[in-house]
């Protein structure tokens, strides 16, 4: 035996305490004796079978059929992973990978869910690791083409995790992401809930089903999602937790299965247990039972793993050793009254591979609030790797595999069969196919988006306080695309300025609210909860915010009906949500966040507020736009432009970073002239525009500034010319886009390509550049590569602390006197 515990998948050392009638070369870690017992373990036993059909112990014909049906989706799904790996070639030579054990585990649980249980408005998320049953299901169903099933994890196949996006066959969520896969149901039916409250004529839904492994109850998301106080309200959700008490690296050492109950009670969800199988739950009932049921309960989840590594002929005296009162319990009389393999049998009698037992649990679902199901499984159920401790990436060797074909019916050389079409089993599956049959959606369009509108701006303003009044001047100027709107803050709402938009649409809850301050005249903000209310108030929890305006900005592709997510939140918190915003939008889901306030021009609030990283790594995301206007002007502009790509297909996300810095509009020096106002919206939507009067050509030195800073770039820029120094002036709404603008210009393709890095860097009149931004300065670093000009990039590379904003521009080197200086650096003076 091999003493490496870390690759179960490579060797061939036959084990002869495996207890599955398949011979076991699967490379296994040397097993160590229970403590209280020392065992005789022989290694002349030939295995007696314990995992062949069926999987759980049915009753009836349609329950057979439905065992029948889990058999062949365990078969499917493994042949899939199988073929991954040994049936492709593979020039890379890096293991392609797959979970065979993983899925196995949730064979039962969605045979169950799909063939009896799914109607066509439910909608599923399904664990990262058991996509191959999801194909396998989709494929009995004649929703997968059988040349995918050779397509896992290759190019233009199978995803290795549920892919709304990029999988060919119905995938309800992309999953893949610990955790955030497994509450994505939750947000998508609170946004269902809002769009049929908002728009009458969507299409109704049914029930939000997340299956996720009891390993991803570790992730905060999780628990983040389910205390959220809109969340108790939908009864629509349930969640189906795979306990099989195994992760990647570990057998689990304490599930606290009674603490998890009580956590999910404490939030108001109905908590219900799949725990045994009828085989088992009829030998409790009858003598000894009890003490047997104790026993079983009592063992700490190692030991249980290990009585399934053991030959049937040790389970006994496995199960005995320790038991002091054996004898008087009765507990070793019905355990004698077995065989070893009917005993082997019975311990694996778990309640999520038992069809009768998940039929008769989902039928106690409470639609009134959201439903957990903790659904016993052992992780591998059915295959040679069954309950091994190491089994997370483990593969079945090819004599495993025809041993599992043998007892799923099936042929090696032909493992892609389908049910002969008026065979019971292939009936059920084209009425299930029927039953789960969806029908087209109409889609419906936002509307018309301006270009910009009427109203002219303050001519002091941040341009977070602009935010407030664009959405105000919005629902005046075109109502219809503002019903579209959907705001969304997490406790910050009054601080990041949607005060004036909430006073105009309300407040959106399940449940409206009495208010009881409405008669208090000194409120300024008008807190009311209603029904057609147009903001959206979480707690203080931006995982949930997220991933609430991920699901908004998927209405358009799930229900038809396009929204427009406008989520707020303190910049430098972004970091936190970043990942699971990420995820929502390789998801399908579009939003625009709004990161305010912003860099150390937050002063005040020291370094546990103040941002520096937020330019880069929003730029870095695909499908998304990063913008950081400087004028009131320029984020009309770009919010409408950013509004125009928002819930259509092949549209993005945007990422806006605003500040409470009130600038001087003047600044910006606006164009009067109708036709020169048109360039400098078309400029300002494309990434960026100069400011300067003169023309470029008469640059000694060029400033690069981005949002807040312009007012100390212009500053600086006067000087310079006090000193006889003629400085240019580039103000960028979207380092970004200049940025693609740069990677896009030698490329050669009959598509649009952006201009604006060679307008605002013409080729023909260098200059060294400074570039000044309220963050890293790595960021605009690559505007060096337009021209090959000389370069200093001026932001912030330390933790800020409190003080006002002149000290923290002079901290780090940002204050129009340090741009001054930079600027006489490189031009020599």
């Amino acid at each position: 035996m091999s003493s490496n515990p870390t690759a179960p998948q490579d060797a061939a050392a036959p084990d002869s305490r495996t207890p599955d009638a398949r011979s076991q070369d699967v490379r296994t870690p040397d097993a160590q004796p229970d403590d209280r017992h020392q065992f005789e373990t022989s290694t002349q036993l030939d295995p007696p079978s314990v995992n062949s059909r069926p999987l759980s112990a049915t009753a009836s014909a349609d329950e057979a059929v439905l065992d029948e049906i889990a058999q062949r989706v365990l078969w499917i799904a493994t042949a899939m992973i199988d073929a991954a790996n040994r049936g492709r070639e593979n020039p890379d030579g890096v293991k392609v990978g797959g979970h065979q054990s993983s899925s196995a585990s949730m064979v039962g649980i969605m045979t169950a869910l799909w063939f009896s249980e799914l109607t066509a408005a439910d909608r599923v998320s399904v664990k990262p690791h058991a996509s191959p049953v999801l194909h396998a299901i989709n494929y009995l169903l004649g929703d997968l083409d059988e040349k995918y099933l050779t397509t896992l994890r290759s190019k233009g196949g199978l995803q290795p995790y549920p892919s709304r996006a990029k999988d060919p066959d119905t995938v309800d969520f992309s999953t893949g992401s610990v955790g955030i896969g497994a509450t994505a149901p939750l947000w998508a039916a609170l946004s269902h809930r809002y769009v049929r409250e908002h728009f009458p004529q969507a299409p109704e839904a049914g029930r939000f089903y997340s299956l996720l492994g009891d390993a991803e109850m570790d992730e905060g998301a999780v628990w983040e999602a389910i205390i959220d106080p809109e969340v108790r309200q939908l009864g629509e959700a349930v969640w189906i937790v795979d306990l099989n008490r195994q992760s990647l690296d570990r057998i689990i050492p304490d599930v606290q299965i009674a603490r998890l109950q009580g956590m999910f009670a404490a939030a108001d969800w109905q908590v219900l247990t799949c725990k045994w199988g009828a085989r088992i739950q009829g030998l409790f009932a009858g003598t000894g039972g009890q003490a047997f049921e104790q026993r079983m309960t009592d063992m700490p989840n190692e030991e249980y793993q290990r009585i399934l590594r053991s030959h049937p002929d040790e389970v006994a005296e496995r199960l005995l050793a320790g038991v002091e009162d054996a004898e008087e319990s009765g507990l070793r009389a019905l355990v004698e009254s077995l065989t070893p393999r009917e005993l082997a049998e019975v311990v694996r009698d778990l309640g999520g591979h038992d069809i009768s037992q998940l039929l008769g649990t989902f039928a106690q679902i409470d639609d009134t609030r959201p439903t957990v199901i903790f659904a016993y499984t052992i992780k591998g159920r059915g295959l040679a790797t069954e309950g091994h401790p190491n089994n997370h990436s483990a593969q079945l060797t090819e004599s495993q595999m025809r041993e599992l074909a043998e007892i799923s019916g099936m042929d090696l050389a032909a493992p892609r069969q389908r049910f002969d079409a008026d065979s019971p089993a292939g009936k059920l599956c084209a009425a299930t196919a029927s039953r789960l049959a969806r029908q087209p959606i109409a889609d419906e369009a936002v509307g018309a988006i301006p270009d910009e509108l009427e109203w002219s701006h303050k001519q002091v303003t941040s341009t977070q306080a602009t935010l407030g009044r664009f959405l105000s001047d919005l629902k005046r100027a075109v109502p219809e695309v503002a019903d579209r709107v959907v705001t969304l803050s997490p406790d910050v709402a009054t601080s990041t300025n949607l005060g004036g938009w909430i006073n105009k649409t309300g407040v959106w809850s399940l449940t409206g609210r009495h208010d009881w301050f409405s008669d208090d005249r000194e409120r300024v903000l008008k807190w009311q909860e209603v029904s057609g209310g147009q903001h959206i108030e979480l707690g203080i929890a931006e995982v949930n915010l997220v991933s609430l305006a991920g699901e908004l900005g998927a209405t358009y592709s799930r229900w038809g009906q396009p929204l427009i997510p406008i989520a707020t939140i303190y910049d430098p918190f972004i970091n936190r949500a970043l990942e699971p915003w990420t995820f929502g939008m390789y998801a399908g889901g579009q939003s625009i966040m709004v990161g305010t306030p912003s860099g150390v021009t937050l002063a005040p609030e020291g370094g546990a507020h103040q941002s520096f990283n937020t330019p880069s790594v929003t730029m870095e995301i695909p499908e998304l736009v990063a913008w950081e206007p400087a004028f009131a002007q320029d984020l009309e502009w770009t919010m409408l432009e950013a509004m125009k790509s928002i819930g259509v297909p092949g549209g993005h996300s945007a990422y806006f970073r605003l500040s409470t810095r009130p600038v001087d509009q003047s600044i910006a020096g606006l164009p009067e002239d109708p036709v020169l106002l048109a360039r400098r919206r078309e400029h300002a939507v494309a990434g960026g525009y100069r400011i300067s009067e003169h023309p470029a050509y008469e640059d000694e030195v060029v400033l690069v500034g981005v949002g807040a800073m312009m007012t100390e770039v212009v500053a600086a820029a006067r000087a310079l010319a006090e000193r006889g120094i003629t400085a240019g002036v580039v103000c960028l709404t979207s380092p970004d886009l200049v940025f693609r603008s740069v990677q896009d210009r030698h490329r050669v393709a009959a598509g649009e390509r952006s201009a604006i890095a060679e307008a605002l860097f013409p080729a023909d009149y260098p200059a060294p550049l400074v570039t000044v931004i309220d963050g890293h300065p790595h960021t605009l670093a690559f505007l060096a590569g337009v021209r090959g000009d000389r370069t200093v990039n001026l932001g912030v590379t330390q933790f800020g602390q409190a003080s006002s904003v002149s000290e923290a521009y002079r901290l780090h080197g940002i204050d129009a006197g340090s741009i001054e200086r930079a600027a006489m650096d490189v031009v020599g003076r």
